[in-house]
């Protein structure tokens, strides 16, 4: 298992531990606690960074279009969002901290975003805007809903970019699913003039303002919110969780084997 130094930190204060790469994706060790902290510490002002969320569906993907990588190798931050992936971590003697896309939107209103912040959204539809701007009155948000082909249409592409990049919002949310989400996120990091943090995650927002439901807790501790999800849109996500299990079987086994290959 490869461990390399998390070169992307150095700009800030330092390196901050370490990065490791583990069923061929990138993943920070970095202690929850500590993640908040280096978010509500950021300047508002530095050049555009992004934090992505790696889960199994990511995993699966990332290993079978490699020309994924630099999207993710190149965040900021690259937090574990799947309680299966972190078994399988320990299973291999590699601590692998949890901070799923969804707990940290919540503990970044919570507790780091602040009244009149300004927030840029990337978002699958205008009703969670107007859920977000009702269950916080105090945050300024900016919202641009692009059309769904943005993987392949380039203008759209462009368009988030040029939205965000105007902005200067101290966050930035793009919420619209993976790989689009790191795409745009990865597409911003080039820009000399865009600022903040963008946060790739998911479908986190709709289960902030309660538009789709969390699993019970016990399942989140299980490990099995990923059975709930599937049981709660059987038509959109069954292919997707199913298709993915042998993957990553295999990718698990290449790991504890030896066999997986790695890109440094």
């Amino acid at each position: 298992m490869a461990i390399v130094e998390h070169t992307e930190l150095r700009p800030l204060r330092g390196p901050l531990g370490r990065r490791c790469r583990f069923l061929g994706a990138p993943f920070d060790l970095v202690p929850r606690d500590r993640i908040l902290d280096l978010i509500r510490s950021a300047d508002p002002t530095s050049r555009f960074r992004y934090v992505v969320t790696p889960n199994v569906d990511h995993v699966v993907r990332l290993n079978r279009e490699r020309a994924l990588g630099s999207f993710y190798d190149q965040a900021w931050l690259s937090l574990c969002d799947s309680r299966p992936i972190q078994a399988m971590a320990h299973a291999t003697f590699l601590k692998l901290p949890l901070m799923t896309g969804s707990d940290l939107t919540v503990h970044l209103f919570k507790s780091v975003i602040e009244p009149g912040d300004l927030i840029s959204v990337i978002a699958a539809n205008e009703a969670i805007m107007v859920d977000l701007a009702a269950a916080y009155p105090n945050v300024r948000f900016r919202s641009l809903v692009p059309p769904p082909d943005v993987w392949t249409d380039t203008a759209a592409l462009d368009a988030c970019v040029d939205f965000v990049a105007a902005g200067d919002a101290r966050f930035v949310f793009i919420a619209i699913g993976s790989p689009q989400s790191e795409k745009i996120a990865h597409a911003l990091a080039s820009r000399s003039e865009a600022m903040g943090i963008g946060f790739c995650v998911g479908a986190a927002l709709e289960f902030l303002v309660g538009r789709k439901r969390r699993a019970p807790l016990w399942m989140q501790r299980a490990g099995l919110e990923w059975l709930h999800r599937m049981a709660s849109d059987p038509k959109r996500l069954w292919r997707r969780y199913v298709y993915a299990v042998v993957p990553l079987a295999g990718l698990f086994w290449g790991e504890v084997s030896g066999r997986l290959p790695t890109r440094n």
